[in-house]
């Protein structure tokens, strides 16, 4: 990225003796006799270091520097004047509206070094700035995945319950993690202990949990069922399993919500 600098000064002499001194280091400089000319210029540049005099016509440096502020306050902002107006550029200073004071006559080293480490501030604010709003559309997309992903999950909850056979997640761990009413009402536990997260050896009868596919048999409370099986692991990474099981017989109106 270009490294542009406004080297803001009433006296041409100056200008010409800052742009000797700052050219070997490549920048891009732009030069402004005024802070109205300044501000002309920031308006149709990208700026990174503003170097401005402090006594000038029309607006002093301080002035211009306020309003850089306001109007760009990513810029890093330098003040390049005398002792004598130390005062109200300490105040400025303690208001945020320059990062640093310069005196003139200046040594050139320092300088340099100055502008170097401004350039790299300004840079680390905007990589700053970057980085937040990539976090803060990675957020964005990743929240509104969340809301999509819960919405499917609402549907799908819904799905289940309407279903008119019991369906029972089991994980690898043996632990139910799925189940719909009417499981809980053919298994007898619409009333009592809940299945989910539950052990499934014990709540479900062992010869449910090793049926085969599309099997048979009876329920302990006398219910007699139609049974599937199925292994996780062909659609998804879950290596549990699932047990589908439904009444041969129609249940009566009104007695799944008993």
């Amino acid at each position: 990225m270009e490294r542009t600098i406004l080297l803001v000064d009433d006296e041409a002499n100056i200008l010409s003796a800052l742009t000797r001194l700052l050219r070997p280091k490549g920048y891009r400089i732009l030069r402004a006799g005024s802070g109205r000319e300044g501000l002309d210029i920031l308006a149709q540049n990208e700026v990174g270091v503003i170097v401005s005099d402090q006594r000038m016509p029309e607006m002093t440096g301080v002035e211009f520097l306020h309003r850089v502020k306001d109007l760009y306050p990513d810029t890093v902002r330098i003040v390049l004047s005398g002792y004598t107006e130390l005062n109200s550029i300490t105040d400025a200073i303690n208001r945020g509206a320059i990062y640093k004071f310069l005196t003139k006559p200046w040594e050139d080293d320092l300088l340099r070094a100055n502008i170097e480490e401004a350039f790299e501030r300004y840079e680390m604010k905007r990589e700053n700035d970057r980085l937040k709003r990539e976090l803060e559309k990675r957020v964005e997309e990743k929240t509104q995945e969340l809301t999509r992903s819960l919405k499917v999950l609402q549907v799908s909850q819904e799905v289940l319950e309407a279903l008119p056979v019991a369906v029972v997640g089991i994980d690898n761990e043996g632990v139910i993690a799925i189940a719909n009413s009417m499981a809980h009402f053919l298994l007898d536990c619409s009333g009592g202990r809940p299945l989910l997260g539950e052990p499934a050896q014990g709540l479900i009868p062992n010869e449910l949990l090793a049926c085969l596919e599309n099997s048979a048999f009876a329920l302990p409370n006398g219910e007699n069922v139609q049974c599937w099986h199925t292994t996780m692991g062909r659609l998804s990474f879950s290596q549990g399993q699932v047990l589908v099981f439904a009444p041969l017989q129609k249940i009566e109106p009104g007695k799944h919500d008993a």
